[in-house]
């Protein structure tokens, strides 16, 4: 079972207690964008074997929204954050690099 602490309240939650929100970090655009623009944010998604970001909720809990870095194949949790930053902190990036050398997401590596 995928258990992710909330960078909020600090509980270590199981996947029972949380809500997925699929990828983390996508470019939305706003008015005035191309078809290309919406449809890319549209349809375009990573689905990996190996290191992701997701978004999650921790819904029976504080009912906010986090990022969690994740291996999908192992279910290995690298940590999780908030999800008001960018891109992820340069910690769990680099505990991904010492797990997983080589390792690329997106643009973050």
């Amino acid at each position: 079972m995928l258990t992710l602490q909330c960078p909020y309240c600090g509980v270590m939650a199981d996947e029972t207690e949380l809500s997925a929100g699929g990828e983390a970090h996508l470019k939305r655009f706003g008015p005035g964008s191309s078809d290309a623009e919406f449809e890319t944010y549209m349809f375009m998604r990573e689905n990996p074997k190996g290191v992701h970001f997701e978004r999650w909720r921790h819904a029976n809990g504080c009912g906010k929204w986090f990022h969690a870095a994740r291996c999908t194949t192992t279910l290995e949790v690298f940590g999780t954050y908030s999800a008001q930053v960018s891109e992820p902190p340069q910690d769990i990036k680099d505990a991904i690099t010492a797990k997983r050398p080589g390792w690329a997401w997106r643009e973050f590596a």
